[in-house]
Order: structure tokens, then C-alpha cells, then sequence
């Protein structure tokens, strides 16, 4: 039943990145630019929503905590980030709206997807290299802003409950969203 859910689901976010226009490299790059911020408004606000969603069930028990994971920071990830970034930004497509996009006939989504594939085979190959050098080097433990429900890992504000600190951000970025202008002059 969870391979049919995750594919239902996979499906409707598809459908709403292609909806919003996200399967649009152009989009993506003016967004970047900070040109169109539709697209800034709509990440943000969706990040607000379901940040608010998730901590109100995971507060009232409906998801369980035990779902949520914190992952240690390396020095690789902030190096992943940028060159994911960088790529980001020079093709306008990212892993999820590249697909979106290759589903809409873009053959420019096409090499992007066999280049992200030709990335992760090489990093393969070499990970074995990789494995013992400075990339793999720990930026502290598994810390969190705020305390949560089963308390498994350290927070930043352990006086403040997890889902008041998750509720403001939550806030933070729905008025963000709703009150940053589609395009900028």
C-alpha cells in the first residue's frame, strides 16, 4: 500500500510543480535572479504549510516522532550543496522539476537527468577515494533548533517546545509568502 501512496503522491506533486510553472527552467533562473519571485512565494509558502502540518500531527501523535530523523552535517554536504546549488541555478532544473519537466517533452530536462545520473556514477566510483578525506569531516552531532517530542537529539532553544519554535517559523513563512510581490521592478 506505501508504493501505491508514494506514487499517487509523487504523481499530484508533479502535477502541482508543473501547475506553478517550476518545470520551466526559465522560471527557475529568473526566480534566482530574483526577477519572478511566483515561484518564491510558492516554495515558500508550501514550506510554511507543511512544516505547520507536519509539527501539529507529529504534536497531536497522528505522525510519530520516531519518523522524523535529524542528520549530522559533514563537510561534503555543505560542498554537495553548492555544487547542487550551482547547478541549479546554471540549468534552471532541479532532481524533482527535472522530471516534471522531462514528462512535459523538455529534452533539455532529458540531459539534465542522464547528467545528474552520470554525477552519481561517478561519485560512486570514486566515494571509496573520497571516504577518508576532509569531505567526511563532522560539523558537530545531530542538534535541532528546538526540543522535540522524544527528545533524541540536543536543541538549540531546549527551554521552547519544538512545535511553538516550528509554529512561528511555519507563521514566518506563510506571511512571507503571502506578502513578497510576484515580480520585482
Amino acid at each position: 500500500m506505501s508504493i501505491v501512496l508514494a506514487i499517487i503522491l509523487g504523481l499530484l506533486f508533479g502535477f502541482v510543480l508543473q501547475k506553478v510553472g517550476a518545470a520551466n527552467p526559465q522560471r527557475i533562473i529568473d526566480m534566482l535572479r530574483l526577477k519572478d519571485l511566483h515561484l518564491m512565494k510558492v516554495i515558500l509558502l508550501a514550506i510554511g504549510v507543511s512544516s505547520l502540518a507536519l509539527f501539529i500531527l507529529s504534536g497531536v501523535g497522528i505522525i510519530p516522532s520516531s519518523h522524523i530523523s535529524i542528520k549530522s552535517a559533514y563537510v561534503g554536504v555543505i560542498v554537495g550543496g553548492a555544487i547542487f546549488g550551482l547547478g541549479w541555478a546554471i540549468s534552471g532544473f532541479c532532481p524533482g522539476t527535472s522530471v516534471v519537466g522531462a514528462g512535459a517533452g523538455r529534452k533539455d530536462a532529458l540531459a539534465f537527468i542522464l547528467g545528474g545520473l552520470v554525477g552519481a556514477g561517478i561519485f560512486m566510483g570514486i566515494y571509496e577515494t573520497l571516504k577518508n578525506t576532509f569531505l567526511f569531516d563532522s560539523l558537530g552531532g545531530k542538534v535541532t533548533l528546538a526540543l522535540t517530542q522524544n527528545a533524541k537529539y540536543e536543541a538549540l532553544t531546549p527551554d521552547i517546545s519544538g512545535i511553538v519554535v516550528a509554529g512561528i517559523i511555519a507563521i514566518a513563512l506563510i506571511v512571507i509568502a503571502i506578502k513578497l510581490p510576484s515580480k520585482l521592478r
